[in-house]
């Protein structure tokens, strides 16, 4: 096992437990499209351990996608929930990134015996812990922060089709300089967050 795959096991062997469910998200922090959260019960047997699963910001895109059939394939169970603009915009970012969390722990076919989430902390019936920078020190959250972030990414090249004018397709909804002029000379289109915005764009009510 190398150094890097050891480390991811740092909190996954801790606790004696079998289910472990790992709990991701991506998209808090872009201008458009949803937050997606990833939970994943990965097996811990050596023989399943995936090689070069990792922190999925720290991986290209080709390897994500590469990773990402394989853990639907070797997962226990996992789930993937995305809620939308408008509910971030009602509720805040926060608010509906643990909205996901709760809503994913509940979509998983197999009850988890354990619930480990980077860096937010949930009030689950099922004992679970946030642990920071998660996605670097545990296995099911790298692999579920794999998970949210292709589903996610996917998305957004879909709305890259719809609104071209923006290039979703390559910033994802995050806030560039580019995105940023689109905006000022388009307009939003309807999966902006109003709230995000609101610095340099007035949203008509």
């Amino acid at each position: 096992m190398s150094r890097q795959i050891a480390e991811l096991f740092h909190y996954d062997r801790q606790f004696n437990r079998k289910l472990i469910c790992g709990i991701d998200e991506a998209g808090r922090g872009p201008l458009a499209g949803p937050v997606s959260v990833g939970a994943v019960i990965m097996p811990l047997d050596d023989a399943d351990i995936i090689a070069g699963i990792n922190d999925s910001k720290k991986l290209s895109a080709k390897k994500r996608d590469e990773l990402y059939d394989i853990i639907k394939n070797k997962a226990v169970a996992y789930s993937c929930i995305m809620l939308d603009n408008n509910i971030i915009d009602e509720i805040n970012i926060l608010e509906a990134t643990k909205r996901a969390m709760y809503n994913a722990v509940e979509s998983l076919k197999i009850k988890p015996e354990l619930v480990l989430i980077d860096a937010v902390n949930l009030n689950l019936d099922t004992e679970s812990k946030a642990i920071i920078k998660g996605d670097a020190t545990s296995y099911n959250i790298a692999a579920a922060s794999i998970i949210a972030k292709v589903t996610r990414d996917r998305l957004m090249d879909e709305y890259d089709a719809m609104y071209p004018e923006y290039n979703f397709k390559s910033n994802k909804g995050y806030g560039t300089k580019e995105h940023i002029e689109a905006i000022k000379k388009y307009g939003p289109c309807p999966i902006h967050r109003k709230t995000f915005i609101k610095n340099f764009y007035v949203v008509a009510k």
